[in-house]
């Protein structure tokens, strides 16, 4: 699918994609004849794998990080990837309860607020 579709699709500006693809985080599967992008379901799926990462915090690096142990032969036998990836779960389900706090605290500022 060509970029415009991708970023309807997945909620990210065509910026975002073509910066994603100059820094090399996710490449397009294909291009035209004429050099444009041109885009799978499995590049959909990384890319809403990131926008799914960007709320919580994590860089750019991060993200590439934790795709390449995915590109890998996946996590399987390899006890290295195991670690990574139960790594980014500790860490990802610890970044959520600092978000749900902070909302926590929105709303009771809403509350406050209501009351004056």
């Amino acid at each position: 699918m060509h970029i415009g579709e991708v970023a309807e699709r997945t909620s990210l500006s065509l910026r975002t994609l073509r910066h994603y693809d100059e820094i090399g985080l996710v490449n397009p599967s294909g291009r035209t004849d004429g050099g444009f992008r041109l885009y799978t379901d499995d590049d959909v799926r990384r890319l809403l794998l990131i926008r799914r990462m960007k709320p919580l915090g994590y860089s750019l690096e991060q993200m590439g990080d934790l795709l390449r142990v995915l590109d890998g032969a996946g996590p399987g036998d390899d006890p290295e990837a195991r670690t990574v990836l139960r790594d980014f779960r500790v860490d990802a389900a610890e970044r959520r309860d600092r978000l749900a706090r902070q909302l926590e605290m929105a709303d009771e500022f809403l509350e406050q607020l209501d009351r004056i």
